[in-house]
């Protein structure tokens, strides 16, 4: 995480500045002068720090010599020890020549490579060290799941009862605790691009996120359909609306239908390029995903994280009227945290996905390999999320925000490697889900503070 602070400082604007503040190596001045200005002080801190992170990667890599890690640990240590020095030059080239396009892209990729490879050493470690050699896939993808028992919840009678039932149904139907955190997606998405493009206006908030819960309200709801047999089996779903016969099943198709249609003008009456997006949305997660993928490919979770992703497409195609570099970062930040946050709770369900036939990370690969896949698709969300930290919007709440988060994420993540049960994967995952609200929440407050 020192190097990750250093990453996502030097991936800000703020450094930026402060490098002109001060163009020598290693101190201002005339090289050992100590700097006159803030900007200055900023520069000499992150120089500083440097340091002190370097003296860590240096420790690291004595401790892994020293200690009984495998090969595979010990070479991509010692690979991310030797690029720090080449980073560190990076910097101080920066600092006297001048930041020009191709040394600061060069730079931050290499602090990312530094990053990308410890993290990695960290999973291998974590498996070699609290992995279980006797830990056996409970399933496959072409188990068959156990007959439906035909028991059912009991359903109210009383006609006010009935009808307050009835109405709590058609809303979970449009699995609502889903939108919050994907209507934040699209929120972030959005102010983001107002600060490229003159389009963020309250009638092009309001539709892109009316348009967005209706989104997600239609699609919970055809998945629900679809997955209602399936529902029936599993005791995390099993009091479904549809597994429990609260809602015809023809009712819910239209109740689904006409969300859909009411999403798909919303968004028309922004562009109409937000519009096909959202009818992708809607077909996305309840075919492709609900039909194809979740049932059928271990790499659901993976392909699935798409239909999260689109909400950041959406946010930004409502302000600019296309499909820009920010948010197609933003898309790619989600997609990669999909895997990260979701195995989390397969873990936590794995028996009751077993039992649904479903061929998720923990019942075909086992849970040691699902705990190490987590570590991995982390390091690749914290990298992506220090690469739309260049966006010249995004600064100090980003970055502290980005850090502290990321880390606490990291830290539950690794107490469930030791913890290995199920209330550590239930920590990791509301780690998760904070992580990314407070980062969108993040990007919200720095572009509009702007």
């Amino acid at each position: 995480m020192g190097v990750y602070v250093l990453l996502l400082v030097g991936a800000t604007t703020a450094l930026t500045d402060a490098t002109a503040a001060c163009a020598a190596w290693p101190a201002c001045g005339e090289g050992f002068s100590l700097p006159s200005t803030m900007d200055g002080w900023v520069a000499l801190g992150h120089r500083i720090a440097a340091v002190l992170v370097g003296l860590l990667a240096l420790v690291t890599l004595v401790s892994a010599w020293r200690s009984d890690a495998s090969r595979r640990v010990k070479a991509t240590v010692t690979a991310s020890t030797a690029l720090y020095p080449v980073q560190a030059g990076l910097g101080a080239v920066v600092a006297t020549l001048g930041a020009s396009e191709l040394l600061s892209t060069l730079h931050l990729v290499v602090g990312m490579a530094i990053f990308g490879g410890l993290l990695v050493a960290l999973a291998w470690t974590l498996e070699e060290v609290t992995g279980d050699p006797t830990d056996k896939p409970v399933g496959s993808p072409s188990m068959a799941p156990p007959a439906d028992d035909g028991e059912r919840p009991p359903i109210p009678t009383a006609p006010v009862a009935r009808a307050k039932a009835t109405a709590y149904a058609y809303f979970r139907l449009m699995k609502p605790r889903l939108m919050w955190l994907l209507c934040l997606v699209a929120s972030a998405a959005m102010t983001l691009a107002g600060t490229v493009s003159p389009g963020l206006t309250p009638q092009v908030i309001a539709a892109t996120l009316g348009g967005g819960v209706l989104s997600i309200g239609a699609s919970g709801t055809f998945n629900h359909v679809l997955e209602r047999d399936i529902d029936r089996r599993m005791q995390r779903t099993s009091d479904r609306p549809l597994a429990v016969d609260l809602v015809p099943v023809r009712n819910a198709i239209a109740f689904g239908v006409i969300l859909a249609i009411a999403s798909v003008a919303l968004f028309a009456s922004v562009n109409w390029l937000a519009a096909v997006l959202g009818l992708v949305a809607i077909a996305f997660y309840s075919v492709v995903y609900t039909l194809i993928l979740k049932p059928n490919t271990v790499q659901n979770t993976v392909i699935g994280g798409a239909a999260g992703a689109l909400p950041a497409l959406i946010g930004w195609v409502a302000v600019t009227g296309d499909i820009g570099l920010g948010g197609i970062v933003l898309a790619v930040v989600i997609f990669l945290w999909t895997p990260a946050h979701f195995y989390n709770l397969a873990l936590a369900y794995k028996d009751d996905y077993a039992r649904g036939g479903f061929p998720m990370m923990p019942v075909v690969r086992g849970e040691t390999e699902t705990r190490k896949h987590i570590v991995w698709w982390l390091a690749a969300t914290l990298v992506a999320a220090a690469g739309l930290a260049v966006m010249d919007a995004l600064g100090v709440v980003y970055l502290l925000t980005s850090v502290i988060f990321g880390g606490a994420f990291l830290y539950f993540v690794v107490r469930l490697h030791y913890e290995r049960d199920d209330t550590a994967a239930f920590r990791a995952f509301h780690a998760s889900n904070a992580y990314l609200g407070m980062l969108l929440l993040a990007i919200v407050v720095d572009t509009l503070a702007l």
